[in-house]
């Protein structure tokens, strides 16, 4: 009977131990413990797009999932909330008044889903301000591995201030009366009297995702956070994904290319050389026959990731330059050339330009 008091008691208190420890947030995102900040920003944004309640209007328990996940995210995307978090639980989170509660970071951060799921055309009557749209240069390296951009920007909000203002104004039909019998239509202009307002630039961070294998033109939109109306809703800001000129590399859609120089004495003997590849890791390239000035290799798997599907590489294009001596040769020095080479003079005259 004794132990069997004990083990119903364990069971209780494993069971109100896990209630005060609340949500296991490490769980809800999908990481490990030890999961880096930009872990957590991929794992985010990745769920919310499964998680999004306008992706899931036939599951009645989307919302409660999707304030899970961000409550997951306003936690351990924050370095003190996180610290905390990890020696006792949410339920120390709450006591101090640490967790905001309703945070809905992706929209406040990262852009758009771009669902549009009913309401359109309600929408559509709504004045809008105008769309911002800017190009947003990223690196070569980030549009390989992935990154996450912080843009500050300067915001024009509407704050109430003092008196009123005509507002919602609009074209409207009236008659009237010009005697017995006699009527005429005119239209007037009619606008209501609203609350005053001005504008206060407020300072915004936004994060945009640069997702691995992303194009150039490629668009994020961030709703709302564009120019204000004041008589509707703000427009849209648009960043438009521009690459900067890289030192070694270039990209032309999935595949890469490269330019390395080698010595004519690697040129003739061949050569073993470490390439940097844009996330750190090296291309080894190995050759041990002659190598041409303009002779090009190919190294499949070793382009950029395709953004629809990062598994898949384009392929990496080495083209090899060969750097002749500057230095003059002897007589007994040209001989062993000659006798080592052992070609004929070829001096083969034609249009090289033939064909192109």
């Amino acid at each position: 009977m004794n132990s069997t008091w004990f083990v119903l008691i364990s069971l209780i208190i494993s069971y109100f131990g896990l209630v005060l420890a609340g949500r296991d947030f490490y769980k809800i995102l999908d990481v490990s413990k030890s999961a880096s900040l930009h872990e957590i920003k991929k794992a985010y944004r990745r769920l919310a797009k499964e998680l999004h309640p306008d992706k899931n209007q036939d599951d009645p328990e989307a919302s409660t999932k999707f304030q899970d996940l961000g409550a997951a995210y306003e936690v351990l995307s924050d370095e003190e909330k996180r610290k905390k978090y990890d020696r006792c639980g949410e339920d120390c989170l709450q006591k101090d008044g640490m967790m905001d509660g309703g945070m809905d970071p992706f929209a406040s951060f990262f852009g758009d889903f771009g669902f549009h799921f009913g309401g359109g055309e309600q929408r559509n009557e709504v004045p809008r301000g105008a769309d911002l749209v800017m190009d947003i240069f990223v690196t070569l390296d980030d549009l390989y591995t992935g990154n996450f951009i912080e843009i500050t920007r300067n915001k024009p909000v509407m704050k109430p201030t003092h008196g009123t203002r005509k507002c919602n104004c609009r074209q409207e039909m009236i008659t009237k009366s010009l005697g017995p019998g006699r009527f005429q239509m005119m239209q007037q202009t009619v606008c209501d009297e609203c609350p005053n307002v001005k504008l206060v630039n407020e300072e915004r961070t936004l994060e945009l995702e640069i997702e691995p294998g992303m194009v150039d033109g490629q668009e994020t939109k961030f709703s709302a956070e564009g120019e204000p109306h004041l008589d509707g809703d703000p427009g849209d800001l648009v960043l438009k994904i521009k690459t900067q000129p890289h030192p070694v590399f270039e990209r032309r859609e999935d595949d890469l290319f490269t330019n390395v120089t080698i010595s004519l004495q690697d040129a003739l003997v061949g050569f073993t050389l470490e390439l940097k590849h844009l996330d750190g890791h090296t291309v080894s390239v190995t050759r041990d026959k002659i190598t041409w000035p303009g002779a090009r290799i190919r190294k499949k798997g070793e382009g950029m990731p395709n953004y629809e599907n990062n598994n898949l590489h384009g392929t990496l294009f080495i083209t090899f330059d060969v750097e002749f001596p500057k230095q003059e040769l002897s007589n007994e020095e040209k001989e062993a050339i000659k006798k080592i080479l052992n070609q004929r003079p070829n001096n083969k005259v034609y249009n090289g330009l033939r064909g192109h």
